[in-house]
């Protein structure tokens, strides 16, 4: 367990890869990865019991993208079925660290690994410390 943060649910998501996805050479463009890591991002949220939508529209908190890195490994392609790993790497009250792995459904082939790091805004964009209500949802310890 890393200091400071309570254990928090690695959340898994499937999507089915649309023809739109894909590039000339028949595979997912590299740009959608990071989308996928979204949707992965957006549903570890709902599954600690908060909508992101929420925390915006009441509490002003915007979780702005410092860093984006993506691995690619194997090509997904029009039609498969890949599953969204997603996971807290690490966080404190102005910063979290979103770990993610795609892979593919039917193989279990990993096809992508990356990780977010996001600053905790409020509704002007700029840094601020997240409310402690929602400390739990990222694994952050009240001290």
């Amino acid at each position: 367990m890393i200091e400071g943060i309570v254990p928090v649910p690695i959340v898994e998501c499937r999507i089915r890869v649309r023809y739109a996805e894909t590039d000339q050479m028949g595979v997912v463009y590299h740009a959608n990865y990071l989308v996928w890591m979204e949707v992965g991002r957006v549903e570890l949220c709902r599954a600690n019991g908060i909508r992101y939508k929420d925390m915006e529209e009441q509490d002003g908190v915007r979780l702005a993208v410092g860093e984006a890195h993506c691995r690619y490994l194997a090509p997904a392609r029009y039609d498969d079925e890949v599953i969204v790993r997603a996971r807290i790497v690490s966080a404190h009250p102005r910063v979290v660290v979103f770990g993610y792995e795609i892979v593919n459904a039917e193989t279990g082939a990993l096809l992508a690994t990356g990780e977010t790091k996001h600053i905790f805004c409020n509704r002007e964009m700029k840094p601020h410390k997240l409310p402690a209500k929602y400390f739990h949802m990222f694994g952050i310890e009240r001290r």
